[in-house]
């Protein structure tokens, strides 16, 4: 097992502790390997009732993957090729859809940071999830921030938020909060930070078959009704309804709110080629199910890398933090309808795909 992963069982439960606080429990490879081998083992043992995972602080959850590795191995894999990159996006897509279509009850605890990857390991498919949000919870998927996109699944599980807030924060890359989350449909219940412990209590010492209605009885009711997104709702379903990001722009700018305006001015900071491809990423995802997501997403990373946006966008943001990407093409109207779709064009043949056994 992977030192950042803890893996425990209590009263016919598994948990699974996230223990890599300096990095804000960003996965390795390391980790999406632990976590793949406890889920398969515990999927198939009749003693394991329930999965509970978590991070080990009240600081974050899972803030995605290790964006140095990405950078540290991207430029090996656009300079020579680098098989370790080729694992990471593979093993953690099949993560994601072992996740996703987990036969027993997956408890995900989404205290503090939940970002991108994190977001990967926490959307359970609904037959068997219950996400748990706090009013530490910043979630988001900021992939557009970095040259890269909301994969993980987000081409599936952004694409069924209600109306178009899924190509909101996909395109934007905003981050939201507890009550947004359970509005948008990426969270279930609200526990407040001050009863966690309580609900620790529950977790250890309730049998995993009886969870579910034990959680229930800690969380605490949320007027989503009143949240930012519902708040921002109509503007929302408003602005992003075009299918291009010149045209949400330009709407965007037609609208004196505030919340238009913010919107506008972090827009303005994304890669525009990556904010064109996510809106024809969440497009196309509203159509496909989570294998065929996640088989799209795959291609789509491999063009990221060839391309290099994602590399820039790591290097401005967490390896000379200057803030300062050199965005490729700069500007918006540099942006072409072929650039777009290189991102969508098979890197393999459909026979062999890496993630062709996706079912």
């Amino acid at each position: 097992m992977s030192e950042h992963i803890l893996s425990t069982v209590s009263q016919n439960t598994g948990f699974l502790i996230l223990q890599r606080p300096a990095a804000l429990n960003s996965l390795s490879l390391e980790m999406v390997r632990a976590l793949t081998k406890s889920l398969l083992a515990w999927r198939d043992d009749a003693a394991i009732a329930a999965v509970v995972i978590q991070g080990s602080s009240e600081k974050a959850f899972c803030a995605g993957g290790d964006i140095r590795f990405f950078y540290q191995k991207g430029i090996a894999t656009i300079a020579d090729g680098c098989a370790l990159i080729e694992d990471f996006f593979n093993e953690e897509y099949a993560l994601n859809h072992l996740i996703h279509h987990y036969p027993k009850p997956y408890i995900a605890l989404l205290d503090g940071v939940v970002m991108g990857g994190g977001m990967g390991i926490a959307q359970a498919g609904p037959q068997a999830g219950v996400r748990i949000v706090t009013e530490r919870t910043k979630m988001a998927m900021p992939e557009v921030a970095i040259g890269l996109f909301p994969d993980v699944g987000g081409s599936y599980f952004l694409s069924r938020a209600p109306g178009e807030i899924g190509t909101y924060l996909g395109v934007t890359g905003q981050t939201i909060g507890a009550a947004d989350a359970i509005y948008a449909g990426l969270a279930d219940l609200f526990v407040p930070s001050a009863a966690l412990p309580t609900l620790q209590a529950v977790l250890t010492t309730t049998s995993g078959k009886d969870l579910r209605t034990a959680i229930d009885t800690v969380a605490s009711p949320v007027d989503v009704a009143q949240s930012p997104l519902a708040l921002s709702r109509a503007a929302i379903d408003m602005h992003f309804a075009h299918d291009s990001v010149a045209a949400i722009m330009a709407s965007l700018a037609t609208d004196s709110s505030e919340f238009a305006s913010k919107t506008l001015a972090a827009m303005q900071k994304r890669s525009p080629l990556m904010m064109s491809v996510t809106l024809a990423q969440i497009r196309r995802g509203a159509t496909l199910n989570v294998a065929d997501c996640l088989r799209m997403e795959r291609t789509m990373v491999r063009r990221c890398f060839e391309h290099g946006e994602v590399i820039e966008g790591v290097r401005a943001l967490a390896i000379d933090k200057d803030h300062a990407p050199r965005w490729n093409p700069a500007q918006l109207e540099q942006v072409t309808s072929s650039m777009v779709e290189a991102f969508f064009e098979p890197a393999w043949p459909a026979y062999a795909h890496p993630l062709r056994d996706l079912s």
